[in-house]
């Protein structure tokens, strides 16, 4: 039995993957965290949260990491812990930094901060010549309209250090591109009160459908374990409103996108690692939007199990083990597997989700996760605002996107607007 040492975590789905992978693998967590109550908060009433049946549940300051390296130094060796693991993007550098002081197995420090700063991925990127959009780092608003200018609008607007498409805006002009970096400057503190890089990234509006690549890369080998697709909503911003696996994708299409992922894990150095490497298939060819060193989110890690029978929340607990992770893809009875989410588009207070009981209780669905009146709800901004969420799989082909679709158009969320 292997001891993992856990810090911190989402509070969605990959917050209770990645307790079940470790309890299903035979082995037992300690659970670290700065603020226990974020946990406590979000684990629905008369339930606990999975990752409070650690062995043990500890506290202390996360954020900083010259402080938390002597704290995990006197736990490892009262505790023995044989890997470090995190599903929070905010602290998979922390992570890394705490393996390479305890001298567990684990991506290098340098590569993942790398990875999780999209300013530095761009910029070692383009040095390794892996292809992406044109772009600019801008310390401030003036130096990004001069940056814009030469770019040429229309252009992505992005913060350097945040996740789930919070305040990635499309922008047409000055005026919008001004609105754009004001909401990222006014927002100078992340989800976990860590302080954010006070720069502006610029590229250029890349065209072509948007996939993602799931990876695991363990003693210098990078495993293709699929390609997803996804749509997206919400213009000017960047909403991603469902996935499937496998995605839809002409063959060449595919191993272009594969190859193209495969070159950005390697330019950045990553190994020991689970990946999920968002592409642009633009008619000039794959770019690389952002390489994620973790496995995806948005519900993809079960739709690649429930196709394939591969658990990446188990291959993640097995590269932070120097174990070489069983990627053998094992019949499941489906051929395809879609989630669709449900994206709010007006303010106020939910009232009930209409048509509920009739889906999920319809043929082919996998999972519903619906949210629960008086629940406030704001006009979705980034992928932090959905409403719920319908999973279905196809048994016959590349059906399940379509199943979702209909599915979801008989959901009618009732909101009472302020």
């Amino acid at each position: 039995m292997a001891h993992l040492l856990v810090v911190e975590s989402w509070v969605g789905s990959m917050s209770r993957l990645l307790p079940r992978a470790i309890r299903e693998g035979g082995h037992e967590f300690t659970f670290l965290t700065r603020d226990l109550h974020h946990y406590l908060r979000s684990a629905p009433e008369g339930t606990a949260h999975p990752l409070l049946a650690a062995r043990n549940v500890l506290t202390a300051e996360t954020n900083d990491i010259d402080l938390l390296l002597p704290v995990v130094e006197r736990l490892h060796e009262a505790l023995g812990f044989d890997g470090v693991v995190t599903s929070c993007d905010y602290y998979l550098p922390t992570v890394a930094r705490i393996a390479a002081r305890l001298g567990l197995p684990g991506p290098t420090p340098e590569a993942v901060e790398n990875a999780c700063r999209k300013d530095i991925t761009r910029r070692v990127l383009g040095e390794a010549g892996v292809p992406g959009p044109r772009f600019a780092v801008c310390p401030d608003r003036a130096t990004a309209e001069e940056a814009a200018r030469e770019l040429g609008f229309p252009l992505v607007v992005k913060p350097v250090d945040l996740c789930a498409g919070m305040f990635v805006r499309r922008v047409d002009d000055e005026r919008e591109l001004t609105e754009a970096c004001r909401a990222i400057a006014d927002f100078p503190l992340n989800a976990r009160g860590q302080l954010r890089a006070p720069v502006f990234l610029l590229e250029e509006l890349l065209d072509g459908p948007e996939v993602s690549v799931e990876t695991v890369s363990f003693a210098g080998t990078t495993h293709v374990v699929g390609v997803t697709d996804k749509s997206l909503g919400g213009a000017p911003a960047f909403i991603e409103t469902g996935h499937m696996f496998p995605a839809d994708l002409a063959p060449a299409d595919a191993e272009a996108a594969q190859d193209t992922a495969a070159q950005a894990i390697k330019a950045l150095g990553l190994d020991s690692v689970v990946a999920h490497t968002e592409i642009r298939l633009t008619a000039a060819g794959p770019r690389v939007v952002e390489v994620n060193p973790r496995p995806a989110g948005n519900r993809i890690t079960e739709l690649v199990r429930h196709v394939t029978g591969v658990d990446l929340a188990a291959a993640c607990v097995d590269v932070a083990l120097d174990r070489a992770p069983d990627l053998r893809p094992r019949p499941t009875g489906l051929r395809s597997a879609a989630v669709g989410f449900l994206v709010p588009d007006t303010e106020g207070t939910l009232e009930s989700i209409e048509g509920a009981g009739q889906v999920r209780s319809a043929q082919a669905v996998l999972e519903v996760q619906l949210a629960e009146p008086g629940r406030a709800v704001r006009v979705a901004g980034s992928n932090n605002e959905y409403l719920g969420h319908v999973m279905a799989g196809d048994t016959e082909g590349l059906g399940a996107r379509a199943r979702v679709e209909s599915l979801l158009s008989g959901l009618r969320p009732r909101v009472t607007t302020r």
